[in-house]
């Protein structure tokens, strides 16, 4: 690959076969190729929930990337990094893995429906853990797309706790939105709790009065660089925000996703953003 080629990094909440096939994971698992296939080099990264079959998907400990451990809230969390191969596309994927955060059965409620209490943190320990592996791998990347709401931290983090890394000085953060956005609050120490490096009480302000997944979704589109709406019904808060920040968005083309050519669309989408 020549020097021409932009590198982008996908940050998936879920894909396909890792986890059954919704919108999001369905375009995260397409979106890889697709770009690939137009002479880009990627990266992909999502979290290593517990009703992923490691045997059948033949998930391995990368140990070279693994033993950082990550503070949050005063404890340290070991990171685990594995990785899968999608081989009929020659496609790698690395999960984020921590066994009090990723190893439970259910994705983000429990049995009973309840909304983990530490989902805040989990979405926290997500961000910085696919950040720093990819300071480890020391490949710079030219476009952050983030999809899924537990991404939602990692814009901040870019902006602002890692700012100064020379590996993230030229990337880009595009985020796709969906109507996965939580309503349920999170934990009541979380704007503390996502407090880190450069990052201050006044940059997470909203938080402090209610620390919920709109918040949330909010905050990452103030420190995103562009939007694509992934879904037809994004709650409309979200949208405000865009219009008052005038940040570019690629609205939601359900046609184009239909037959594919929304790659196009969306390739064309980081191009202009690096320009």
């Amino acid at each position: 690959m020549g020097d021409s080629v932009k590198k982008i990094l996908f940050v998936s909440s879920e894909m396909f076969p890792y986890l059954p096939e919704t919108r999001i994971s369905k375009i995260s698992r397409e979106l890889l190729q697709g770009i690939q296939e137009r002479h880009r080099e990627i990266r992909a990264f999502m979290p290593r929930y517990g009703c992923i079959n490691e045997r059948k998907n033949q998930l391995h400990e990368v140990i070279r990337l693994s033993g950082m451990n990550i503070i949050i809230g005063d404890v340290d969390r070991p990171l685990v990094i594995k990785v899968a191969s999608i081989s009929s596309a020659r496609i790698q994927v690395y999960f984020i893995d921590n066994e009090d955060y990723f190893r439970r059965k259910q994705i983000y409620h429990d049995a009973d429906g309840k909304f983990f209490a530490d989902n805040g943190e989990r979405a926290i320990f997500f961000a910085r853990g696919v950040l720093e592996t990819v300071k480890k791998l020391r490949w710079a990347p030219d476009i952050i797309h983030c999809s899924g709401w537990i991404s939602h931290v990692l814009p901040l983090y870019l902006k602002k706790a890692y700012k100064d890394d020379p590996i993230f000085s030229g990337s880009k953060v595009v985020l796709s939105i969906y109507d996965d956005i939580p309503a349920e609050t999170l934990s009541p120490d979380f704007a503390k709790t996502i407090l880190y490096g450069a990052v201050k009480p006044k940059d997470v302000s909203a938080l402090s009065d209610k620390a919920d997944g709109m918040e949330l979704a909010k905050l990452a589109v103030q420190y995103s660089d562009g939007v694509i709406l992934g879904s037809p019904d994004v709650d409309p808060k979200v949208l405000e925000k865009t219009k008052e920040l005038g940040i570019p968005v690629l609205p939601c083309n359900e046609a184009a996703l239909a037959d594919g050519s929304y790659m196009d669309s969306y390739n064309a989408f980081y191009d202009d953003l690096l320009k």
